[in-house]
């Protein structure tokens, strides 16, 4: 099952302005709530794909590695690694 949580954020200045310019009739979103999320799923998306391309690369340096290098690792092992 799904939460909402309900987050206060303040914003002034430029920021502000930036968000207010970016709602609304001339903006792109029609509230703020639907720019954050946006921005929260842009986020998300931009974290999956470096936790992706950080697999990518260690399976490409295994794979290059001679194989008297080689080590068995379990997949625990591998999604703890790419975890830092």
């Amino acid at each position: 099952m799904r939460h909402t949580t309900t987050m206060t954020v303040r914003v002034s200045g430029a920021l502000s302005d930036f968000v207010a310019a970016s709602v609304g009739e001339t903006g792109a979103y029609e509230s703020v709530s639907e720019y954050v999320r946006d921005l929260i799923r842009r986020d998300k998306t931009r974290s999956e794909r470096e936790a992706f391309l950080r697999l990518k690369a260690e399976l490409g340096r295994a794979y290059a590695a001679p194989d008297d290098t080689y080590h068995a690792l379990s997949a625990s092992d591998v999604i703890e690694k790419n975890r830092t």
